[in-house]
């Protein structure tokens, strides 16, 4: 493993032109109204997690679709006032497993909402509980072709519209203060962090982590890695669906939603990082709209980056933001 990407005074400047159609805005405004016109049901049930110093609830949501998702909430027990809150996403193929494992946030004092993501739950970790009733037609194995030839069913629009009704979700929560949400995620959580930041500019702050789903371009064509590579083995097959492919993802990209944040962004990136390169995260990051912004650098890492290095001083940082 080796540094292969830019050099960094290059990723520092790199702000490529990223394939954005013109309908961007009205696709998202009518796809998360579509999303809240199906009402606001959240059902919030106390759970025993065998915790005492933390509570932890049972959160199920109303997402794209309507469609049931699930989350833990994790919050301190016996604290007066409204709390801030992190809202996570979390990594590919990963489900929220078990309350007990999500403790950090809520023992610095957050609420921590650390939500599903559909159909996912399998690939690692103590499992999800949300499935995607939305079928799917030819596809690479992963989530990254699942509609891929129109943006109107691929999967992450689902997806990042769950996180939106997510951030929604939470804001109506006794204990809550709307006002001070962030969202955060590693990796496929750190693209949902970023997407969700740019659909709704009101949150606060966004710590998207090594994230992925960002200049889709760039990434196919200097790494052949899944889940990226999912998109390469699918256009192997299907020569003839290049440009659908393409207008489908520009749909997607990380890029396109950081432009639209204006929330304070806290980034990382790897600079080993074969998995979500470090110049398709700089891409995002350099487009970031918000006015304040930082990023760490990990020269010596892959796509792991901080891993529980990083924890502290983002702790540090949200306290500041949220």
């Amino acid at each position: 493993m080796a540094q292969f990407d830019l050099p960094v005074p290059e990723l520092e400047q790199y702000r490529p032109a990223v394939d954005e159609p013109d309908d961007f805005d009205e696709f998202w405004r009518a796809t998360i109204a579509e999303a809240r016109g199906l009402g606001d049901d959240v059902r919030v049930e106390r759970v025993d997690a065998g915790l005492t110093a933390l509570t932890v609830d049972d959160v199920t949501f109303a997402g794209f679709g309507g469609h049931p998702i699930k989350a833990w909430l994790v919050r301190p027990a016996q604290v007066d006032g409204p709390l801030p809150t992190v809202v996570e996403f979390l990594g590919y193929g990963g489900g929220r497993g078990l309350a007990h494992e999500h403790l950090g946030y809520a023992a610095a004092g957050f609420a921590h909402l650390v939500v599903d993501t559909r159909g996912q739950g399998s690939g690692w970790g103590s499992g999800g509980d949300t499935p995607d009733p939305v079928g799917s037609g030819p596809a690479s194995p992963g989530f990254m072709t699942r509609g891929i030839l129109d943006p109107a069913q691929h999967y992450y629009r689902r997806v990042f519209t769950d996180g939106v009704r997510a951030v929604d979700a939470v804001r109506q929560i006794d204990g809550i203060d709307p006002a001070r949400v962030a969202v955060a995620g590693t990796s496929q959580g750190g693209g949902i962090a970023i997407a969700v930041a740019g659909l709704l500019p009101d949150v606060v702050a966004a710590a998207p982590n090594v994230p992925f789903l960002c200049h889709f371009r760039r990434a196919v064509q200097i790494v052949d890695s899944h889940p990226y590579g999912e998109i390469t083995q699918y256009l192997s097959v299907h020569r003839d669906h290049e440009d659908a492919v393409w207008r489908t993802l520009s749909y997607l990209d990380g890029v396109s939603f950081a432009r639209r944040a204006r929330a304070a962004g806290l980034f990382s990136a790897a600079l080993m990082d074969t998995i979500c390169p470090p110049s398709t995260v700089y891409a995002a990051y350099n487009a970031w709209g918000g006015e304040h912004r930082e990023i760490d650098v990990y020269p010596y890492n892959g796509h792991e980056g901080g891993q529980a290095y990083r924890f502290a001083p983002t702790v540090a940082w949200l306290r500041k933001h949220a």
